[in-house]
């Protein structure tokens, strides 16, 4: 049941309008701090740029490090928007209200984050646009259009593009409230951006309804980017790459880190924006009972991906599953990611004091990221390592200062770029917390008075 209290509306406007207004010191520390390490990441890019891929610990036929599998990892923190909020939205959750706001930023700074990656890791990318814009059909040479590489940046721009228009759509309102309290510059940023928004009932309509309509459509695209993602791999002849339950596998996983991401977003938030009355408890305990369900589901798929790799009994794939749990650095990866990907949180959230733990859900949640950070490298470099049958091609993967700092880099990049836009948009919709306050109000059922909306968890 809904725990919230009954604010009064302007109350609600002042204080989810404070990071727009607003800079506190903890967050001029933030921006000094992330901005000091993105230094150190374009750094490390334009050192590469310069001297060439050499710098990094690829080689052949390791060809696919870190930044590939930072690639993948981004890609899977990208669908907790879409979980958290086109779900949530569809089934009418009342607690989604503070969340999926930044669910759905978190999304879209993550997918930029992670087309970046693949761009650097060309070593040199303007080659790689030229070779690719126009593409020189006079040669003969066409492009495989099944090939997967060639579907996974159109299905990963189409879920970019749906992004931004679901979380325009959702925004308009907030904007139109930002324009009318703005001066300068802001003001005429806003009055454009706000479309003419009077707030009146043909506008609330056509808005309600088109993020609905934007909502159903992210689900279809959110299933297929991370399959298709799997399909980079699986589409390969490459041992323990090659087999079909990539793609539900993939998708799942994503939504386990992602979802975890965004418990880690909301205890930041709650504490760096002081919105301990509108994330509540009661938030967490509802993420922590999915949770329970995505990463045990996760486990599953697990399991089935190292039972499909043992049964086929292919002598490849058995010596690189060997190499996988016998040496180092794997068998460390192992052990994080059954220890910190389940072993640790799932038993701590099947208790629902513990889930409403906020300190407990934060650190748990930053367990179940660097387990499944290990898990995609566990997945992506041995059998690069092992690709081929002699033993004079087989190498060792050992990533380069470089290719650490570019990682390191993208990790403060996408909390950099969610304060920015906190200082410009809201990150709690204003609307959609007015809305829950309204449904608050009690009304008359014949001698009774009722909350005029209640839904349980």
């Amino acid at each position: 049941m809904q725990e919230r209290r009954n604010l009064p509306q302007m109350e609600v406007i002042q204080e989810l309008l404070l990071p727009v207004t607003r800079t506190t010191m903890w967050m001029w520390i933030g921006f000094i701090v992330l901005g000091t390490i993105l230094a150190a990441f374009a750094f490390a890019v334009a050192w590469m740029f310069y001297w060439g891929i050499g710098v990094t610990g690829l080689n052949r036929p390791g060809m696919w490090g870190f930044m590939i599998v930072d690639f993948v990892f981004w890609i899977g923190i990208s669908h907790a928007g879409v979980m958290i909020s086109a779900i949530l939205r569809l089934t009418q959750a009342e607690w989604r209200r503070p969340v999926t706001r930044a669910a759905e930023v978190m999304t879209m700074f993550s997918l930029m984050t992670a087309m970046t990656l693949p761009f650097i890791h060309t070593g040199r990318p303007w080659r790689t646009a030229y070779w690719v814009f126009p593409y020189d059909f006079w040669r003969g040479i066409f492009p495989d259009v099944r090939s997967a590489l060639v579907m996974d940046p159109s299905a990963v721009f189409t879920y970019l593009t749906g992004t931004i228009l679901f979380i325009y759509i959702t925004t308009v309102p907030d904007i139109a409230t930002l324009r009318d309290r703005s001066t300068g510059w802001r003001k005429g940023l806003y009055r454009v951006l706000a479309l003419g928004w009077q707030n009146d009932e043909r506008q609330w309509m056509i808005q309600a309804a088109t993020g609905f309509l934007l909502a159903a459509l992210m689900l279809s695209i959110f299933v297929s980017v991370h399959s298709i993602v799997s399909w980079d791999f699986s589409f390969s002849l490459d041992p323990v790459w090659h087999t079909s339950v990539w793609a539900p596998y993939f998708v799942i996983g994503a939504v386990h880190s992602g979802v975890s991401a965004a418990v880690t977003l909301m205890v930041l938030m709650r504490w760096m924006f002081g919105f301990d009355k509108y994330i509540r408890e009661e938030h967490f305990d509802a993420i922590g009972r999915l949770l329970v369900v995505v990463a045990t589901a996760w486990v599953f798929f697990f399991m089935l991906d190292v039972f499909f790799a043992l049964f086929n009994q292919d002598p490849r794939e058995t010596a690189v599953m060997k190499m996988r749990f016998e040496q180092w650095p794997y068998t460390l990866m192992l052990v994080l990611i059954f220890v910190f990907g389940y072993f640790i949180p799932v038993p701590i959230w099947m208790f629902r004091k513990f889930r409403r733990n906020i300190k407990l859900m934060f650190w748990t949640s930053i367990m179940v990221n660097i387990g499944m950070w290990s898990e995609r490298y566990w997945l992506v470099v041995p059998g690069l390592e092992r690709k081929y049958e002699w033993t004079f091609d087989w190498n060792f993967y050992r990533p380069g200062i470089v290719e650490i700092t570019i990682i390191l880099g993208t990790f403060a990049l996408v909390p950099f770029l969610f304060m920015c836009f906190s200082k410009i948009f809201p990150p709690v919709s204003i609307w959609e917390e007015k809305e829950g306050q309204n449904f608050l109000q009690e009304i008359k059922v014949g001698k009774a008075s009722i909350p005029a909306i209640v839904r349980e968890f």
